[in-house]
């Protein structure tokens, strides 16, 4: 069923459009990293490795950033 995996990928799209709403950098990264979360899951949903693999690093490296920053 195709239903599913595309809400998921639009609640992942959702996500990222609102990090553009986000005014502080910790907070901008944060909302990065849950917008990767979804697109993980989007990718799982897919069977999607890339889909998967680069939403890992992003998110990784989103909250890595957010922990950095003040």
């Amino acid at each position: 069923m195709q239903l599913i995996p595309d809400l998921v990928g639009w609640a992942a799209t959702a996500v990222f459009v609102c990090s553009y709403f986000v005014k502080g950098p910790r907070q901008l990264r944060l909302v990065q990293a849950a917008a990767a979360v979804v697109w993980i899951a989007y990718g799982v949903l897919i069977g999607s490795p890339p889909v998967i693999g680069s939403n890992i690093i992003v998110s990784g490296l989103a909250v890595f950033s957010a922990l950095k920053t003040t």
